[in-house]
């Protein structure tokens, strides 16, 4: 784990003399994959909004820093289970998550090149996010106006483009897999909320970002081939 840890200090130490960064923002919509509501892996129920940070160190490689809010809304009665359509719960709640982690361009990406730059890319890291506490109770939300917190993985996949010397537009869609199961109010924790928790208890939430993506670029000219 040392030897890791070493590589990466090594890694990012040389690339302070190269430097080239983006911020920018991210706007789209949210969705929640969960006991609740449909099961569909994309399809945004409500707005979802963010900014984000990039310092990119190679033309493959970019550290990269976000802060995003969405809203989500799982209706029983837009599933194509018959089991939860009969159920009928509606749970209505937001997220406030901020990110850090790596994203890796599929091909070489120099934003100092002459002409266009495109590049499918991923990006994984961890999160922490901020969401509403909730429980059923006799089939009626019960929102209590206190907060939780957890952490994510996130799994984001998409694509840039830059569209002149300083701006760059980008598509993404991000999964979030969640280390809780209430963000659809299925699984309150605590011995006084063991009679309101339904559905999979061993199977954690996820929730979806997708949207588009605008950034600035600005900052030193990089080694590029420093890193090849």
């Amino acid at each position: 784990m040392r030897y890791i840890t070493l590589l990466i200090l090594l890694f990012s130490f040389s690339g302070l003399k190269a430097q080239t960064y983006e911020a920018g923002v991210f706007l789209g919509g949210a969705n929640t994959i969960s006991d609740v509501g449909r099961t569909n892996y994309i399809l945004p129920s409500d707005i979802a909004f963010g900014g984000l940070f990039k310092w990119n160190i190679s033309k493959r490689y970019a550290w990269r820093g976000s802060l995003m809010y969405g809203k989500f809304t799982a209706d029983d009665n837009k599933s194509s289970s018959t089991a939860r359509q009969q159920r009928g719960y509606v749970v209505d709640n937001s997220v406030l998550e901020g990110s850090v982690g790596l994203e890796f361009n599929f091909v070489d990406y120099n934003l100092h090149k002459l002409g266009p730059a495109f590049t499918p890319y991923l990006y994984t890291g961890i999160t922490y996010f901020r969401y509403d506490y909730e429980y059923f109770n006799g089939g009626i939300l019960q929102e209590i106006g206190q907060k939780d917190g957890a952490l994510a993985i996130p799994m984001t996949a998409g694509f840039k483009y830059r569209i002149n010397q300083f701006l760059i537009f980008g598509a993404e869609i991000g999964a979030r897999y969640t280390f809780t199961d209430n963000l659809d109010a299925s699984n309150p924790k605590g011995s006084n909320f063991e009679e309101f928790q339904f559905g999979n208890i061993f199977s954690d939430d996820w929730y979806v970002f997708s949207g588009l993506t605008l950034t600035y670029t600005f900052g030193r000219k990089p080694c590029m081939d420093c890193f090849e």
